[in-house]
Parts: structure tokens; C-alpha cells; sequence
């Protein structure tokens, strides 16, 4: 467990670093605050697992007001900072690291927004994302690779309605519908950690996050 500096005071983390030569830095980002969403959600833990094993450094944190992180909700706004400051922690605790800001539900919008503009961010992964509830048109013309994995019948939005989001969106969006898998991929997580080393070891972010041959 690890205090991150915050703005309200600080952050309350996991820091898991990985055992082989790091290709990359990743920050997970957790679903809705007021709805029992905290770092420790299983889809949030399966995927920093599934980006350990495939050579990351991963952290995940409590947003503001959850947990043992200080400060209160922010109606997603002020969560954006939290995410700044995770990577203001993270970057220099490990500098010159190529970075990937991944998020779930809430965490996705989240995740994505403050990464979305940030140079320090490589790339980008949205997991489950709550089109039903929140507007996207932010990763419009990211200038980054962004990925998507998605339930088919998640219930705030399932893979066709996600995928009509996306085609309205500019280039370098993918996506990946995990058939049969709702909202928060219960029963699917083997899918959901397949899917999610895929896009950094053999995907579109894949070259991106490279191990040096140095290393």
C-alpha cells in the first residue's frame, strides 16, 4: 500500500511492480464512487493483473473520498485530478516509461478523459464503457491508441450501441465485444485478462509498449 500527494491530501494505492524487465507503466482506474466502486473490484484487479503479467508496472488507487484516500466526490470531475496526480506519483517514481491509463465503468470516463490530452500517456484502455450514461466525444481525434473491451449485453452499453459510439468517433478506436459478458464481466474475466494482454503485447498498442532489447 502506498500514500500518493493529492490536491484534498492524498491517495490510497496499490502498487504492483513487475518481475520482468518493465514494458511500460499502467494506471487502473475504478467504476462509480457511490456505487461500491473501489481499486479492489474484481474487473479492475483482473486487468492490472492481466497488465503485471504481461510486463507492467501497474497501480491501481482510490479515488478522492473512498477508502483511505482523503477528499470527497467530485460528480467525476474532480476525480480527473486524482488520476493527474497518480501520474504525477507514478512517472516519477519510474521516469522514462511509456504510459497506458486504463479504467472501468466510471473509471473509463474518468481514465480517459485525463489521459486523453496528457503527452506523458502512450495509450489508452476503456473497459465497459457507460455509454448510456456519459458522453465520449472527448476521444475524438485522441492522437493515441484507444481500446475498448466491452460485454455484448452490458447493460449501459452493449457491443453494437458502443460500436456505433466509436464510428462516430475519429480514427484509432478499437474495440472488442466479449460475447455474452455483461457490465462487469462476471464469469468472463478469463476473456476480459486475454483481451486485455492482447491489446498491449500482440495489438494495437503492442509496439508501442515494447520491452527494450537492452533489457
Amino acid at each position: 500500500m502506498v500514500q500518493i500527494p493529492a490536491p484534498h491530501g492524498h491517495l490510497e494505492a496499490l502498487l504492483r511492480e513487475s518481475d520482468d524487465p518493465p514494458r511500460g507503466l499502467a494506471v487502473v482506474c475504478h467504476p462509480h464512487p457511490l456505487h461500491g466502486g473501489t481499486m479492489h473490484n474484481k474487473a479492475v484487479y483482473r486487468t492490472a493483473q492481466a497488465l503485471n503479467e504481461a510486463g507492467f508496472h501497474t497501480l491501481r488507487f482510490n479515488f478522492r473520498g473512498v477508502g483511505a484516500s482523503t477528499g470527497s466526490y467530485g460528480e467525476g470531475i474532480e476525480e480527473i485530478d486524482d488520476v493527474r496526480a497518480a501520474l504525477d506519483w507514478f512517472t516519477e517514481a519510474f521516469p522514462g516509461l511509456p504510459i497506458l491509463v486504463a479504467g472501468f465503468s466510471f473509471g473509463s470516463m474518468v481514465g480517459l478523459r485525463a489521459g486523453v490530452d496528457d503527452d506523458r500517456v502512450t495509450a489508452l484502455l476503456g473497459l465497459g464503457l457507460p455509454v448510456a450514461l456519459y458522453e465520449f466525444e472527448f476521444l475524438n481525434h485522441a492522437g493515441k491508441p484507444v481500446h475498448v473491451i466491452q460485454g455484448e449485453h452490458d447493460e449501459f452499453g452493449g457491443g453494437a450501441e458502443v460500436q456505433g459510439v466509436i464510428d462516430e468517433l475519429g480514427q484509432g478506436i478499437t474495440l472488442e465485444r466479449i460475447p455474452e459478458a455483461g457490465h462487469f464481466f462476471h464469469d468472463h474475466f478469463d476473456e476480459l485478462k486475454e483481451a486485455v494482454r492482447r491489446y498491449v503485447t500482440d495489438g494495437a498498442a503492442a509496439d508501442l509498449f515494447a520491452v527494450p532489447e537492452s533489457a
